[in-house]
């Protein structure tokens, strides 16, 4: 079977380490913890029920990915996600997801495509009916198909992390101003693309889908919620 399956994600998430990597990083992303925030080893190795050394690996796993800060003798400070790191994401994403929808046309699966298929009539299902967390849902899992479908381990891994970084504005941005029902129907242009096999096409528009995302972002002013939100 081709493809790429994300649960073989290099990142060994189900570690020790790993675990309380995912989940400090989570509740950052979240938004549990604010920026500027101290992240105190002993407090969140209660929380999570293990000793300070997992959670100190964590912490320098988590300053090498830019989202947290640790001054020598201070502590350790949320970092967090600015307003120009969401605008670089989205740059970024969207030459490495159109290069990902190119690539898919080439490797997709007929069970993958029928699931694309199927996401897409859902998702005009669940605008109609204004299920706003199914949409989001669905959106997501469009993705990980096609990160499942370009048969690159690495380039899968790189979107997966991009995809989780800014979550919290892309559920925003689909339940704002009908962007939820447009994005759908460039979702259904770029399964359209891969089912003809024009993986030119396809990435053209995985790109500007993703151009577009941002725009509307930045038209409704949702760039800043990673800010301190009190």
């Amino acid at each position: 079977m081709s493809g790429y399956d994300l649960k073989q994600q290099v990142t060994d998430k189900y570690s020790l380490r790993g675990r309380v990597f995912s989940k400090i990083r989570e509740d950052i992303l979240n938004g549990k913890y604010k920026e500027h925030e101290e992240l105190k080893e002993v407090a969140i190795g209660e929380e999570l029920g293990v000793s300070r050394t997992p959670v100190r690996e964590a912490f320098r796993q988590l300053e090498l990915e830019g989202l947290i800060q640790i001054i020598p003798n201070k502590g350790a400070y949320v970092t967090g996600i600015t307003a120009k790191d969401v605008q670089d994401i989205y740059m970024i994403r969207s030459l490495l997801e159109g290069l990902c929808a190119k690539w898919a046309t080439e490797y997709i699966t007929e069970e993958q495509l029928e699931e694309l298929e199927e996401n897409v009539y859902l998702t005009d299902f669940h605008a109609e009916k204004g299920h706003l967390d199914q949409m989001a849902e669905l959106d997501n899992r469009f993705h990980h198909i096609l990160y499942e479908a370009c048969n690159s381990k690495q380039l899968a891994r790189l979107l997966v992390d991009f995809h989780e970084y800014v979550l919290r504005v892309r559920k925003k941005t689909l339940t704002n101003g009908g962007r939820g029902k447009v994005s759908n129907d460039e979702h259904r242009q770029i399964m359209e693309a891969i089912k003809a096999k024009d993986g030119e096409r396809a990435q053209a528009l995985a790109h500007e889908h993703m151009i577009n995302a941002y725009d509307n972002m930045v038209k409704n002013g949702l760039y800043n919620i990673y800010s301190n939100e009190g």
